[in-house]
């Protein structure tokens, strides 16, 4: 005798008897973009703006302490950010991506704090670039100048790196930051600076030089780095 399928069963078929494939339940715990979390804050979510502070407060005041040089400065600049977009926010173009746009603010409140500041005390420069867990700012320069000592160790060396880098042209400053220590592509350092693609790649360039040469004199001056070569 012929067993019949139970309507319990016979839901889980299609037609001629074939499985139905499972659906899969729409995702409920994923993590609100930063556009949605800043149109959150603008409807009225009290936890919304709150949520935005947490997400960025690592890597944005890492990159306001090594532009200005000075923690406790890069703490003030980081509050007049999210203020400054506290109260632009309604401005914002939601089909763009936000954090261009923080940074952008960032880099202006940053500017205008070291104009009127002058207190120059570089934050250490020996810490790993964001995203990679080893390369500093040692391995920016071409393979044939001198590195600086094993792990920037020697306090001498360590503080000269921290001068050039704080004493070179802010424009070039800003643009080595962005990029390497805070993997902006190119694209988008251009949308934060304000300038053309091509300024960019130059200016980048042109930063790795500026930093190479200033290394070469320090080398010629200290004989650091030069150790090495003179052994055996």
């Amino acid at each position: 005798m012929p067993t019949a399928i139970s309507s319990a069963n016979r839901a889980s078929y299609g037609p001629k008897g074939r499985p139905r494939l499972a659906t899969t339940p729409p995702e409920t715990d994923r993590e609100p973009t930063d556009t949605e979390l800043l149109q959150h804050h603008l409807d009225g979510d009290p936890e919304a703006f709150g949520s935005l502070v947490r997400r960025y407060r690592r890597e944005l005041f890492n990159f306001l302490a090594r532009f200005t040089g000075d923690a406790a400065l890069a703490d003030d600049v980081f509050q007049e950010t999210f203020l400054q977009l506290h109260i632009s926010a309604a401005t914002f173009d939601t089909s763009r991506r936000l954090k261009p746009w923080l940074f952008t603010i960032a880099a202006n409140k940053a500017r205008d704090a070291l104009r009127k500041s002058f207190r120059r005390q570089a934050a250490p420069l020996d810490a790993p670039i964001a995203g990679s867990q080893e390369t500093t700012y040692a391995e920016l320069m071409p393979a044939d100048i001198p590195a600086p000592e094993e792990s920037l160790l020697n306090l001498e060396t360590r503080q000269a790196v921290q001068k050039i880098i704080r004493q070179m042209p802010e424009n070039l400053r800003t643009v080595l930051l962005l990029s390497y220590f805070n993997e902006f592509p190119y694209k988008e350092i251009a949308e934060i600076l304000d300038v053309p693609l091509g300024t960019v790649k130059s200016r980048l360039h042109a930063a790795v030089r500026h930093f190479a040469k200033q290394w070469k004199a320090f080398v010629a001056r200290t004989g650091h780095g030069d150790e090495r070569s003179t052994e055996g």
